[in-house]
Order: C-alpha cells, then structure tokens, then sequence
C-alpha cells in the first residue's frame, strides 16, 4: 500500500466515545471538533494543521468505528462515516489508535487493531482518560493489540506532550514544511444545500458524507485544497460547515454547538461562500446566515448550487433568478453570484477564479489622492442633504485597513450624515474601484480644529 503524499498527516482511529475528539482539540489547541457524551457525534474526517517544537503537521479526527468487520450498517450515516475512517487510514502517515483505558479491551478495539495491522501504518495505540497515575497499571491489559501502548489524558493534558515527541520523530523531517500563503474559504447555508458535494466536486474525491439527510456535517471541516504547482501554487483551506440549525424548543447541544462553529468558521474565513439551493431559493436562515458573514465583516461570495435541476425548468433562467435574488438579499447587493452545479460540475472552475477575485478585491488599497478625487466627484454629483440648516461637509478621506476595507472620513459634524447618502457614496466606490464581494466600512470622524 502507497502513501498519500501528504506525509506528515496523522490520524486519530477508534470506536465512539473514547475521546478521540477530546484528543484532537488538546492537539491543536483549541476547540475545533465538538466533544459531547453523544455517541457518533463526530460523522466527517476533521483536520486542522497542528504545531509541536516549530514542526508543523496535520491532523485528522475521524467518526468512530462502530461496525467494522461486522455486516455492512444499513444506515448511510454509520457506513460512509466508516468509509471516512478507512480514507483517513489511507491518507495518513501515523496513526493514533484511541481506546478507553478504564473499560479495558472492548470487542470492537480487537477489531480495529486487526484493520489495522493489515494497514502497513505507524501505530500509537493511546490508552485515554488515565486522568491520574493510578489507573496507569491498567495499561498493561492493551499489550495484547500489539502496538507500543502510551497511558494518556487529554481531560487533564497528561503525557500528551511526550506523545507529541514521538509524533515529531516519527513523522517525515522533509514534510515539516509550513504551507504558506493559505486562503481560508468557509462554505456555509443550509442544510442539504450542497456544501460537501461541492467541496468532493473541488477535491475530486468523496472528501466528506454527502448524504440527502440534512445536518449530516456537525462539525466544521477543514481541507487543504492546491491548484497548480511550485510558485504558482495557489493553497486553500476550505472549511466546510454545518448546515445552519433552525432554532427549536428540540435543538440539542450538538446542533448549538453546530451553529457556534458555523459562526466562528466564518469570523475565521478570509472569504465566505453563500451556497443557495436553486430549488428552494433564499429562505430565512440563508438570511441569517447572510448577516452573519456582514457581521463578521468577510468577503463574500454567493453560489446558487444545483443549478442543473433548475435548467430541467422551461420558465428558469438566470437572467429571470438573479434579479429576485438580489431582491430576497439586498445587503449582499456587493457580492458576486455565481451558478454551479457540484453534481455536473457547471461552473466550478468560474467559482474558484471568483474566490481569488474576491480575495484579491478584500486587500485592495486605494492611494489617497484617487480616493479624495472620487469622493469630490461623487459629492458634486450629488451633494449630502441638509440637516437642520446644515450640510455634511468631507474636508478629505483615507483608507485606514483593508480585509476589510475601511474609509475614514474627515467631516465638519459626523451627526449631520445620512445613511442612504453614505449608502450612495459606497455605491459610486465600487463603481470607480470594483470591490465586488469586499465589504465596505465608512466612519465619519470630527476634524481636528487645531
């Protein structure tokens, strides 16, 4: 069996509930998959990039094998997380098998040790929850799974650092290059919108559970993703997220916990794609999730997804669509709209040269005498109304930050400003500078008198 050419990936196998989440997130430092005692929380592989004594790696936590070598599970959820496993197995350099040191032995960790003898990997096998030296000595019951056993706590931190030693030494001193230059794209909507689809549509390969059981992704999943080679190599991260959980008097922890994630991977992203189902068109959570990427003040990218089934539809054309989707969301009036089909792959190659535009447009600087110049034409153009028997006056602008932009504005009285004059003046920025998909900030500042 060949390795993936990713050879400084690790992966974390074993069956459910043995804190192989809890492992993942001490790793890396920060809480990325969900712990809950919820069996099979975790349903995707989960990466993330982690960092030990300046070497970097990466991570992969997978959904716990819970039918292994057993008939194959009826229920699509269970067999494609298994599949997911068995690709991470694949895609990995070192293993860490992740078993319960205070249950000893189960029936299903024979098992998994069996799969994984005939995988040709490393093995760390990881007796967890050795909260405290005692339980220590119950180590001695795994030796019989044949791999180097390491009595571990990820609740309370213990021997993961000599584990993160071994991890070091063991993997690949070529591949401990950091990428750099990355390009962080969330992908959020609804669920069943065609998130996963279209990020194995990107990849090529069935990357995470495409299911048509909407909440199928509960965590948010992260994968490298390059186009081309050398310096001209361009790296991406795409996070794919949880589809957004309508809030009900049922919603659990875990759907919460979906929706958080869902939240901080935009706030994360440098650009965030709006995928919109074309059949069901924006609904009210597309909304909210529309004014969380404004919140959050990214660049963005709106993708109306299975297309294909909409052109089945004699009346549909997108020059009939766009209009009413610009309607349905006015506050992303700025965003480019792109229609793609993940199942066909219409327009993918177009929607990977809009997230670089996009990207491109959230770092623009404009100099400050182009912007001063534009400015002073807009308001000949349209002076700012008058305000009890006064008018905003702009004495001169900066750009003060991209990604994202913001203009500060030198004025006589800040109070006197309008917001549908300001919403003008932004208009006739991006008419002059472009900034499609880059939000734009404008704050009004006092002049100093002296």
């Amino acid at each position: 069996m060949t390795k993936n050419k990713h050879d400084n990936t690790v992966a974390i196998i074993g069956r459910p509930n043995v804190g192989k989440s809890a492992l993942f997130n001490r790793i890396v430092g920060k809480r990325i998959s969900i712990v809950h005692e919820e069996v099979g929380v975790t349903r995707d592989r989960v990466s993330a990039e982690a960092l030990h004594k300046d070497h970097h790696f990466e991570i992969i936590d997978t959904g716990g094998l819970s039918n292994f070598n057993k008939k194959i599970s009826k229920d699509i959820i269970i067999k494609n997380t298994e599949e997911q496993t068995e690709i991470a197995i694949k895609s990995a350099s070192l293993i860490l098998f992740v078993v319960d040191i205070t249950t000893g032995v189960a029936s299903f960790d024979q098992d998994v040790a069996k799969m994984l003898h005939q995988s040709g990997r490393d093995i760390l096998l990881l007796a967890n929850k050795a909260d405290n030296s005692e339980r220590d000595d119950l180590i001695t019951e795994f030796a019989s799974l044949g791999f180097p056993a390491y009595a571990v706590s990820a609740l309370q931190n213990r021997g993961i650092k000599e584990i993160l030693d071994l991890i070091i030494e063991k993997l690949p001193k070529q591949s401990n290059n950091n990428i750099k230059n990355i390009l962080r794209v969330a992908i959020v909507g609804r669920p069943n919108s065609g998130k996963s689809s279209y990020i194995n549509r990107l990849l090529q390969n069935e990357r995470v559970i495409v299911s048509d059981i909407p909440g199928t992704t509960r965590d948010s999943i992260e994968t490298l993703f390059t186009i081309g080679t050398g310096n001209m190599a361009r790296n991406y991260k795409l996070i794919d997220t949880a589809g957004y959980q309508k809030k009900t008097r049922s919603s659990g922890a875990v759907d919460w916990f979906s929706n958080l994630r869902t939240k901080t991977s935009i706030e994360s992203s440098d650009v965030s794609i709006l995928m919109i189902d074309a059949e069901i068109g924006p609904t009210t959570r597309d909304k909210k999730i529309a004014a969380s990427i404004m919140d959050a003040k990214k660049g963005c990218l709106i993708l109306v997804n299975k297309w294909d089934l909409s052109e089945n539809e004699d009346d549909v054309t997108q020059t009939k669509y766009l209009p009413a989707l610009r309607k349905n969301l006015p506050f992303l009036s700025f965003a480019p709209i792109i229609f793609v089909s993940a199942k066909s792959g219409y327009n993918i190659k177009r929607s990977i040269e809009a997230i670089d535009y996009v990207a491109a447009q959230t770092r623009t600087e404009i100099s400050t005498g182009i912007l001063n110049r534009v400015i002073q034409q807009a308001v000949e153009n349209l002076p700012p109304p008058i305000t009890k028997g006064k008018r905003l006056k702009i004495y001169y602008a900066t750009q003060s930050g991209s990604n994202p932009i913001y203009f500060k504005l030198f004025v006589n009285h800040p109070e006197l400003s309008r917001s549908n004059w300001i919403a003008y003046l932004k208009n006739r920025l991006r008419e002059k500078f472009g900034l499609e998909g880059a939000p734009i900030f404008i704050k009004l500042m006092p002049r100093n008198r002296e």
